[in-house]
């Protein structure tokens, strides 16, 4: 390692910022380095006493457990929670004055992806997925059926290519309706006396509202594209009737290609694996890259080896004669990791390990400095903002320490204030009941909150682990406080002045192969008003920003704002049950829990794959990171805490399911089977240790166990090689 500074620094990690971050920072290493080790000394004891408070409460609400029955004593309970600052008194309303905030952010409402960053094609998809052919998404998906000879297969559909066009047409109808007939009778579009004239047969129409005719490219009389506009996302119309489509299409059309994730978080944290010096480089190489505009990744695509890069803008005629640019990518996001992990990438002045929370804070934003300055062609933030995402932060004290944080960092990285722009993450109970206090205190830099079932859910289990059984895992979604959370984070969102500042966000569509499912039924997180939410994949994106067509998430939380209320008392009904359940049904939630732990365990700890498609004991596709096995090994903790189960039956689960996901794995060749040796194997000792340990477990995290079984699997490969 190398010392500096009073710091003990990895070699890898060392050598990454003096030859790759600070070049053209604007910030001397003789300041960073020095302003690093004193950001160090001040905030890694506010850090740990931060995290002594977790387990002190923890330890107090187990204790009023142990000598109360939450059923009997609700009042009891609620005033009890208060008494220990658990649950925070309020203050007078506010509105946040967050400044100098993107459009994309700030105003639009739309999808928004979540990429594990050290993957660098992935984040290049993600960050590319701005604009997507609708056809393609309706073609290659279950939202077009597949009956009456509508098959994808192997080879072009020309029947299931019709029923894409008939969607496609019936869409322009709803968004840009014409005076007259339908966008499906269309022969020829083009622009006459600055507007769109559209031809149908022998006669022509314009559009019922022809102020969303904003752009076209190539000739008013045969364009090659047409831009509409609607709800304040974009819709590009292209013609080419030499192409495939575009040639047998009455109008010439080839495609719609729709406006679609707005924005993209790029992770640092739940879907990413990095134990190591090693694997942090990696991420902040690909975040840099994408900060400066250079990120690529090379690729096989059948024989040909494809080169990917961050797309350009997109460029327009006005029908005023101007110019009009669209940005081409996502306005990246970057979501740090929590308060809890250190990483052995710094030791500090007592040779301990620095909270890695501090060094993602300080990392990603000074690679984000390169945008800022300018560094590249391409830019992020139009508005020269840093969004950083941060997740697991424990009621308004936490979030108070974060915004000293990222004071402290833009003072060592010469920053304007509030240049770095904070998402709340409202994912563990203690925040949901203190949302408006976490709002308050950063009121001048906060741009995001959202709600997410999984982490949430794994929350709510271990904070009441001993109050009693919990529900069945499929039972949550429907449960009291689960439905009044989601309410909740909105209220309160709309009461502290988000909309037109930040974004109020919604959680993932987990089933990236069930997009017919996704588009009956996550448009209800617009109707409930979230102006984004999150989706699995780039087709899911496109097809998701149909909705936002759809329903103005606007004139929704305008009527949502005349109906917020308060609902901590639902918020706190724990979904403790008091159902005899039979061996039968015991077994199967057993099962269901044990193979979709085991089924991300495995990659995790030996395949290094922090997110991914992994299939549930019904091989139907999920996907999955942390959170995911949060609640499951947690919901399993629970039930053999109070003798829903016992250890036996729980180990004989396990390696029953191993062999159910071994089977499942069996293509991959560099897969090692669990059920081969299950005293070596690393990922199922794993699975055992998040399950059977798992009430001692901080807040019932994963990442302590994770992070030591994929070091030790990297150690035995090494001492293999």
């Amino acid at each position: 390692m190398i010392e500096r500074n009073d710091l003990k620094i990895a070699n890898e990690f060392y050598r990454f910022v003096e030859d790759e971050a600070l070049p053209g920072s604007n910030v001397s290493n003789e300041d960073f380095w020095k302003g690093f080790s004193q950001l160090i000394v001040d905030m890694v004891p506010k850090n740990r006493d931060l995290l002594r408070q977790r387990n002190l409460l923890q330890e107090k609400i187990d204790q009023w457990h142990e000598h109360n029955d939450w059923s009997e004593n609700r009042v009891e309970y609620e005033v009890f929670l208060r008494d220990i600052g658990y649950w925070e008194p309020t203050e007078e309303p506010f509105n946040i004055t967050t400044s100098n905030v993107d459009d994309e952010v700030a105003i639009q409402a739309g999808p928004q992806l979540v990429v594990p960053v050290n993957n660098a094609r992935y984040a290049l998809n993600a960050a590319n997925a701005r604009w997507g052919s609708l056809y393609d998404a309706l073609y290659g998906t279950d939202v077009i059926e597949e009956q009456h000879g509508a098959e994808r297969g192997t080879t072009y559909n020309p029947l299931r290519g019709k029923k894409v066009v008939d969607y496609a047409r019936h869409f322009l109808d709803q968004i840009a309706p014409l005076e007259n007939g339908s966008h499906a009778t269309s022969t020829q579009y083009r622009i006459e006396q600055n507007q769109l004239v559209v031809v149908q047969g022998t006669n022509q129409t314009v559009l019922s509202t022809t102020s969303k005719f904003i752009g076209f490219t190539g000739d008013p009389s045969s364009p090659t594209a047409i831009l509409l506009q609607n709800n304040g996302l974009h819709v590009e119309i292209q013609f080419d009737r030499q192409h495939p489509i575009g040639m047998t299409d009455q109008a010439g059309i080839k495609d719609l290609l729709i406006e679609s994730a707005i924005s993209t978080i790029m992770d640092c944290e739940d879907s990413v694996t990095a134990v190591d010096a090693e694997d942090k480089v990696i991420v902040y190489q690909n975040w840099l890259g994408l900060m400066n505009g250079t990120l690529q990744a090379t690729f096989k695509k059948g024989q040909r080896e494809v080169v990917r890069t961050l797309n350009t803008d997109r460029k327009y005629q006005t029908v005023s004669g101007g110019e009009l640019t669209l940005r081409g990518r996502s306005l990246l996001l970057v979501r740090n990791v929590g308060h809890l992990m250190t990483s052995n990438m710094i030791l500090d002045q007592q040779n301990q390990e620095v909270p890695e929370g501090i060094i993602d804070t300080v990392m990603t934003s000074l690679l984000a400095k390169h945008d800022l300055l300018g560094k590249g062609d391409i830019r992020n933030s139009e508005k020269g903002s840093v969004y950083i995402v941060k997740p697991k932060m424990h009621g308004s004290a936490e979030v108070a320490f974060a915004n000293e944080l990222f004071n402290r960092v833009e003072d060592l990285l010469g920053l304007e204030r509030y240049t770095l722009k904070i998402g709340v993450m409202d994912e563990e109970r203690r925040t949901s009941l203190n949302l408006e206090n976490c709002i308050r205190e950063v009121k001048n830099r906060i741009v995001f909150i959202n709600t997410g079932f999984l982490d949430r859910t794994g929350d709510e289990i271990h904070t009441s682990m001993l109050a009693g059984p919990v529900i069945r895992k499929n039972e949550m979604k429907d449960s009291k406080w689960l439905q009044a959370y989601e309410k909740s984070n909105v209220d309160t969102g709309l009461n502290c002045g988000l909309p037109g500042r930040a974004q109020i966000g919604k959680g993932m569509w987990a089933m990236p192969d069930r997009m017919k499912d996704m588009m009956e039924q996550k448009v209800g997180h617009l109707k409930a008003g979230g102006n984004t939410a999150w989706v699995p994949s780039p087709t899911a994106a496109t097809l998701h920003a149909l909705h936002y067509h759809q329903v103005s998430v606007t004139a929704v939380q305008e009527i949502l704002k005349q109906e917020t209320l308060d609902r901590n008392a639902d918020i706190l009904t724990l979904p403790i049950s008091t159902e005899k359940w039979s061996a039968n049904d015991i077994q199967r939630e057993l099962d269901n829990n044990a193979q979709g732990l085991l089924g991300y365990v495995v990659r995790w700890v030996e395949h290094g794959i922090g997110c991914s498609k992994v299939p549930d004991i019904h091989n139907v596709g999920l996907m999955e990171d942390r959170a995911t096995l949060r609640i499951s090994s947690q919901h399993m903790t629970n039930w053999l805490h109070h003798g829903i189960c016992t250890d036996n039956q729980l180990l004989e689960t396990l390696k029953k399911m191993a062999k159910v996901v071994d089977e499942q794995n069996s293509e991959d060749p560099l897969y090692q089977p669990m059920s081969s040796d299950f005293d070596r194997s690393i990922a199922f000792q794993a699975a055992c240790e998040l399950i059977f340990q798992g009430k001692n477990q901080p807040n019932g995290y994963t990442e302590p166990i994770l992070h030591r079984r994929r070091q030790e699997f990297k150690n035995r490969l090494y001492a293999k090689n």
